[in-house]
């Protein structure tokens, strides 16, 4: 993917939270989500197993809605420890520059249809989670609109700032 490409694409994001699998296929069915790519780094959760990787694929695949996992090159919890600052927290700057990390992002814009493509980690809140503090920003240098779902289902947009 070049930088400044433009390519008139949008891409949606959500986080699971503590929805029910109900509440969550509702949120992705009223967006018109009919793909959603699983960024997390662990796919799972002791407590909300609902979104553990096998049981989330098969609630999706149940609901029309395709899964793929990306998380081992677009999660936010690198397994490398070269990838963190010195305090702990991941570089998003070195994850975005990795070409493992570009590569899977261009292939998801590549399959991503038009506004039917939902990125999704846990975090309810995308202003905290790396989908909007590394994908999305990343997404948006490329041309490609980011539409957060917030856990209530509303619509949230971000204007494109700074890269990191």
């Amino acid at each position: 993917m070049q930088i400044g490409e433009q390519l008139h694409k949008c891409v949606y994001t959500i986080g699971h939270s503590s929805h029910t699998s109900d509440e969550f296929v509702n949120l992705l069915q009223r967006r018109g989500v009919r793909a959603v790519v699983d960024v997390r780094s662990a796919p799972y959760s002791k407590y909300t197993p609902q979104f553990n990787k096998a049981e989330l694929e098969w609630t999706l695949t149940q609901a029309g809605i395709q899964y793929r996992y990306s998380g081992q090159h677009l999660g936010g919890l690198p397994a490398d420890k070269a990838l963190y600052t010195p305090s702990g927290s991941p570089d998003y700057e070195k994850i975005a520059a990795l070409p493992e990390f570009q590569s899977e992002l261009a292939e998801l814009v590549r399959v991503a249809g038009d506004d039917d493509t939902a990125i999704m980690c846990s975090e309810g809140d995308p202003m905290v989670c790396h989908r909007e503090r590394l994908l999305a920003r990343v997404l948006r240098s490329w041309g490609v609109e980011v539409i957060h779902i917030t856990p209530d289902g509303e619509l949230q947009r971000q204007e494109q700032g700074t890269l990191f």
